[in-house]
């Protein structure tokens, strides 16, 4: 065989070689992409995506749009053809796996975690809104979980109201570890509450519930490296009552980054007039019960995702500017925003065509 025929066919070969290492091969890598955009002003899958009863509302048109971010399930292994692809599209990201799934985590675990946290961005959206428009809305203390095997298991349950801790009031869930920590690990510490059911009761009543209980446990010692702390085995969240109904029909979505985009939904739907001028607007952002926008991850894909539909205005976390404006999708404006009320004055300055005044995010 001659030298030449002999060398192209070595190459062939190898390549072949190596094209199929690099498709049977896994790598320690996921994928993110652009995911869907919903109008939280719209429908979504046939019924409003927002639903508010018990109060009066207001037809809403144009778009504020939440945006969301795909991502490859935690048991799929990319190969080595893939990730290469994934690193030069454009509209695609890879990173490494343990970023998405880190600890081992299951996709099931995430599933469960990011629908926590979805829920939770709902509540504090809809408190941002109604605080943001002057509206009361009572909230308490409350145990969000117990640990398993813990001193709190069987004793305090999820949904239980917290009032005191030794006879201290408590006011804000970091209450609860600040006055917990004040015990060596073994001593006793009582936690005055309202059981869950108890509150429950009193709430469809629309009534303050007033029976309490005291239980008192003893502390454990925490896992933590050094000097330990005393614990119980719960975390502290806050629970709210609403002055009428507001309902978020969302389904498959996770995480808690919609939360400004629903709480400037709810305001829009609950003010008369046009929050976007007939604009499209899109966003994203958590939100906390006090209005404060914080930043979210897969920001390059949300603002493609968000163009790709139209969007010419991006609401974006302060946190998130400098990422975002590194490759900002022609015909998008990204704005930066640290508050609901940020949020509304630049909507406010949309609507009037006054966009020269728009914080703008920058690279630097």
């Amino acid at each position: 065989m001659p030298r030449r025929t002999a060398t192209m066919l070595a190459s062939t070969l190898m390549l072949i070689a190596l094209l199929c290492a690099g498709v049977f091969i896994p790598v320690p890598y996921s994928e993110m992409s652009p995911g869907p955009t919903v109008n939280t002003l719209g429908d979504h899958d046939g019924e409003p995506v927002l639903q508010i009863s018990g109060h009066k509302t207001y037809a809403a048109t144009g778009h504020l749009n939440m945006t969301t971010v795909r991502v490859t399930s935690a048991d799929y292994r990319m190969n080595l053809v893939e990730a290469v692809y994934g690193w030069l599209a454009h509209d695609n990201k890879v990173v490494p796996h343990d970023t998405l799934y880190p600890d081992g985590k299951t996709e099931e675990q995430s599933t469960q975690e990011n629908a926590e946290e979805f829920s939770q961005s709902q509540e504090s959206a809809k408190v941002a809104a109604l605080r943001a428009l002057k509206v009361p809305v009572k909230s308490w203390v409350i145990v969000s979980t117990v640990v398993k095997d813990s001193p709190a298991e069987g004793k305090l349950h999820a949904g239980d109201v917290i009032k005191a801790v030794d006879g201290t009031a408590v006011k804000e869930p970091t209450d609860v570890a600040d006055l917990v920590t004040k015990h060596q690990p073994g001593q006793d510490v009582v936690f005055t509450v309202v059981p869950a059911k108890e509150q429950a009761a009193a709430e469809k009543e629309h009534k303050t519930a007033t029976k309490t209980q005291k239980i008192t446990l003893t502390t454990a010692a925490s896992h933590d490296e050094g000097e330990k702390r005393a614990i119980v085995g719960i975390s502290a969240g806050t629970d709210h009552t609403f002055p009428f109904t507001i309902d978020i029909k969302l389904a498959d979505v996770g995480g808690p980054s919609a939360g400004l985009m629903f709480s400037l939904g709810i305001y829009d739907k609950l003010t008369p007039g046009n929050l976007t001028g007939g604009k499209f607007v899109a966003g994203t952002g958590t939100i906390d019960d006090e209005g404060k926008v914080g930043p979210i991850g897969g920001i390059e894909m949300k603002t493609v995702g968000a163009r790709s539909k139209g969007a010419q205005y991006f609401l974006t976390p302060a946190d998130n500017c400098k990422a975002a404006a590194k490759d900002t999708p022609d015909g998008l404006t990204l704005v930066k925003v640290k508050t609901i009320d940020d949020a509304l004055g630049a909507l406010k300055d949309i609507r009037s065509g006054k966009t020269s005044a728009l914080p703008k995010c920058t690279t630097s």
